[in-house]
């Protein structure tokens, strides 16, 4: 893991982001000395089968019209 300090990260933030997303790793930020931040190159994540398990819920029919005695407002 490679260490930065806060100020050549400022200055050069474009070209070590570039330089992060193809090597995959992470850079540590200091501010004198003391860590403050990670950075780490993003990582898309698959979708995999069965993720969204439960996440929906099927109500029945939304097509067909509700008849009058179902609102309450008509009664």
């Amino acid at each position: 893991m490679k260490t930065m300090a806060i100020t050549e990260f400022k200055s050069h933030a474009l070209k070590v982001l570039n330089d992060l997303s193809k090597d995959q790793e992470s850079i540590v930020i200091t501010k004198r000395g003391k860590p403050i931040a990670e950075v780490v190159a993003y990582k898309e994540k698959p979708l995999q089968m069965g993720s969204l398990r439960g996440t929906v819920l099927y109500e029945g029919d939304i097509i067909s019209p509700l008849g009058e005695e179902m609102w309450d407002a008509c009664k």
